[in-house]
């Protein structure tokens, strides 16, 4: 069977050969051509047009190598073809949302950088106190694989967890659950706001000027969702104007076409911002993140060419 990795997933095509053997072939490619017809078994891609659908021919497979959908027109994918997508970034998303949260309590980067002679005698007596992240409330919206994972490793350390979640259902892995028509109710007591909740039409913008300005000024965002969950311009003026004390964002607005020398992030210079950790999406790339995805593609591939059911289908072929 012959699978084609497109975009930033094609340096993972000998990985993938390699799981899977000279039974299959793995093809990477920087982008899909612009004409003709694309012959493929698998298709391994986060972004599909409905132009490459229509010219998709033989294929069986639309294999998303990440959670999110937003960029797969779904309609396009051929109807013969499934369509899956794969987890295993809530580990190192949840480590970097903790990092951040620590960072940003700790505030080990006032101190000197350097603790020579001079530097320790100098700091030692008037060194300040920081913060603790133990007894804070952290408010999760949305509350799957990432917002669990980071769940776990708050409670650990003694946060009180909130989940908000579409139907607000209780979970015992939090500590409260409400739906989001109730989200606002929450913000004057969330000490961190973290957004890992799908992009979709009800999400889109749903932190915006009234949400933030019902949050603590002591209050820390940190956005590993996408970027559009949170307003462009209010996400910049709250920081700007502190009445939020600090955020860390890994999700971008805007983001580089191939052979771009320069590309914004933001229409605003997020990257003036003292109180914001800025990231260029990195939360969850790992090595170990595409260990366990190609593991889970590969076996998907395997499974197709057995007739077995195939894992985590969002559409079924037909």
């Amino acid at each position: 069977m012959r699978a084609i990795l497109v975009g930033a997933h094609a340096p993972q095509a000998p990985r993938l050969q390699a799981l899977l053997g000279e039974e299959h072939e793995a093809v990477p490619m920087t982008s899909l051509p612009a004409t003709g017809t694309i012959r493929a078994d698998i298709l391994v891609s986060t972004r599909l047009t409905a132009d490459e659908g229509s010219r998709l021919e033989g294929c069986r497979l639309v294999q998303v190598p990440g959670a999110g959908l937003d960029g797969i027109v779904v309609d396009a994918v051929p109807a013969g073809a499934a369509l899956c997508n794969v987890f295993e970034h809530e580990i190192p998303i949840a480590e970097y949302v903790i990092f951040t949260l620590l960072e940003h309590v700790l505030q080990l980067g006032a101190l000197p950088a350097r603790l020579d002679a001079k530097g320790w005698a100098e700091i030692h007596p008037r060194r300040p106190f920081h913060g603790e992240a133990a007894g804070r409330t952290m408010t999760l919206v949305g509350f799957g694989h990432i917002g669990k994972a980071i769940a776990a490793r708050a409670r650990a350390m003694g946060l009180r967890i909130v989940a908000v979640t579409r139907s607000g259902r209780p979970d015992p892995a939090a500590d409260r659950s409400l739906s989001v028509k109730h989200l606002r109710d929450v913000l004057p007591e969330t000490d961190v706001l973290v957004l890992c909740c799908p992009l979709d039409s009800s999400t889109r913008g749903l932190i915006g000027r009234t949400e933030l300005a019902t949050m603590k000024p002591s209050a820390f965002l940190v956005n590993v969702a996408r970027a559009e969950v949170l307003d462009e311009e209010a996400a910049y003026e709250a920081l700007r104007d502190r009445r939020i004390a600090g955020a860390a964002i890994d999700v971008w607005y805007r983001y580089p076409t191939p052979g771009e020398a320069e590309c914004p992030p933001s229409r605003f210079p997020f990257h003036e911002l003292p109180n914001l950790r800025a990231t260029p999406h990195i939360s969850g790339w790992t090595d170990g993140l595409m260990r366990r995805r190609y593991d889970f593609i590969a076996e998907n591939i395997r499974k197709l060419a057995s007739g077995q059911p195939l894992a985590n289908v969002v559409r079924p072929p037909g």
